[in-house]
């Protein structure tokens, strides 16, 4: 073989090796999450805990996760990626164990939040190692399996946290998690890129604490922090609570300090101009706008299968199941195409699939049988898969190498963030509709489920939104690359 031939192939093997440790590590921080949340009653009960008190076990999580994100990316861009992720899988795996061997729910909460400050490693260092390591015009395809694990993650959680729970008790999901942890470090660090690439990274406490921009990562965090907090308790107390209004004041000051501070530090957390690339901008929004439409959805859609069609909880995972296995098997080609053929065209592609979908299932499906609403749920998925990858994809193409951490880091926060208020705000509606009794919004819905119908179309519009914004995504240029000029030099 020729030389040439030989460092292709070992750069082949080592991509596959890299993509199977991001891949493995998404997956068991998504298992992490779902199969939690299917056994929070029996915490509830083993506890003898209100289930406002045992709900902190995802409240406390999410807060974390989301705080954890943009921090983690900007570590990345200073420091080795490898060492960083790796450290965040044995935090998730300390974190492990507290929950696994946690007597009390405070100490379980306490668990819960140490794994988050790990797991907030693998999604923004997981979409950032693709992007250091892989050109741009190989990039979807590898994109699209990280997002195919997001979807096995979130249609196998359920079932195997329900299973194990059932058989062996909630204590050993934990331990799973413990275990699966601390067997992905000596890979991670093996395959994951190193030190950053500038070569200057500052060596000394006070040094990198001066590089890091401390007032600026935290004013972020904590605005993204104050954010979720608000509308995960205004599910509990009511929008109109003024805890929940003092959270999202509290975010409002953060944010403006935030923007303040990028543009007086002498080494802003993050440069101005991120915020002035007006392609990363839209891939940002389009991604917030997609997880509200697209979680909210997944939660709306069982709570519709419970009151309308009087379905189990076997029923309704039937019905959710072939959207989840869209999602799974579609998103590697969705990323794969994006590659040949641009970001843009397929994430409008799939928003308007997206959006079809949405109105399909607020103007029919709602109230109707289960197969209908399958349907719906089906066109979503398939639509979702279009988006997911290709957006991040997108995203990722217009960040230089050096920002690429934190840049991600800031995509994957609003990912999630939209996947917190989609869920908190649909089901606030679904509610303040039902107590209205009034008919329907949508003209052309008749039958009597009009709340539900309401819920949808309120995700309708967040779609629409994002495919307004898409207009902003960057298209696929004659070289095949959708860089902006000078980035990634």
């Amino acid at each position: 073989m020729t030389p040439g031939g030989e460092v292709k192939g070992k750069r082949e093997v080592n991509t596959r090796l890299l993509l199977a440790v991001v891949v493995s590590a998404i997956l068991i921080s998504v298992l992490n999450q779902t199969f939690t949340n299917v056994v929070v009653p029996d915490i509830q009960r083993d506890y003898g805990v209100s289930q406002g008190q045992a709900g902190w076990v995802i409240t406390g999580y999410l807060l974390v996760f989301a705080v954890g994100i943009p921090l983690y990316g900007r570590i990345a861009d200073l420091y080795s990626l490898r060492r960083v992720f790796s450290l965040g899988l044995l935090v998730l795996a300390a974190g492990s164990l507290v929950c696994a061997l946690a007597p009390t729910l405070p100490i379980l909460v306490a668990g819960r939040i140490v794994q988050a400050a790990g797991a907030a490693a693998i999604p923004a260092l997981g979409f950032a190692s693709v992007a250091k390591a892989l050109p741009p015009g190989e990039r979807g395809m590898a994109l699209g399996l990280l997002s195919s694990s997001v979807g096995v993650g979130a249609a196998v959680g359920p079932v195997v946290g329900g299973f194990v729970a059932g058989f062996t008790g909630w204590h050993v999901l934990f331990f799973l998690t413990l275990v699966l942890g601390l067997v992905l470090i000596p890979p991670a660090l093996r395959v994951l890129p190193g030190a950053a690439e500038n070569g200057d990274a500052p060596t000394g406490f006070l040094a990198a604490l001066h590089h890091f921009d401390v007032p600026g990562g935290l004013s972020l965090a904590l605005a993204a922090g104050f954010a979720l907090f608000g509308v995960t308790e205004g599910q509990v107390l009511g929008f109109g609570s003024p805890v929940v209004w003092g959270s999202f004041a509290l975010a409002l000051v953060a944010a403006v300090f935030f923007a303040w501070r990028i543009r007086r530090a002498p080494e802003p957390f993050v440069s101005p101009g991120l915020f002035r690339n007006r392609a990363f901008v839209a891939a940002a929004v389009v991604g917030f706008f997609m997880m509200f439409a697209n979680v909210g959805g997944l939660v709306l859609a069982p709570l519709l299968l419970s009151e309308a069609n009087g379905l189990s909880a076997a029923g309704i995972g039937l019905v959710l199941a072939p959207g989840a296995a869209a999602v799974a098997v579609l998103s590697p080609v969705a990323g794969r195409l994006s590659d040949r053929f641009g970001s843009r065209l397929l994430v409008r592609v799939g928003l308007v699939v997206f959006a079809v979908s949405t109105l399909f299932i607020s103007t029919v499906s709602v109230g109707a049988s289960p197969v209908v609403v399958a349907a719906g749920l089906l066109g979503q998925g398939i639509g979702f898969s279009a988006i997911n990858s290709p957006n991040a994809n997108a995203a990722a193409a217009v960040l230089s190498r050096a920002e690429s951490g934190v840049g991600l880091g800031i995509y994957q926060m609003l990912f999630f963030l939209g996947a917190g208020f989609g869920p908190a705000i649909g089901a606030t509606f679904l509610a303040l509709r039902q107590n209205a009794g009034a008919q329907a919004l949508h003209p052309l819905y008749a039958a009597d489920a009009a709340a539900y119908s309401d819920a949808f179309l309120l995700l309708t519009l967040a779609v629409l939104i994002s495919l307004a914004a898409s207009s902003g995504l960057r298209g696929k240029t004659k070289g095949g690359e959708n860089r902006p000029d000078g980035a990634g030099e």
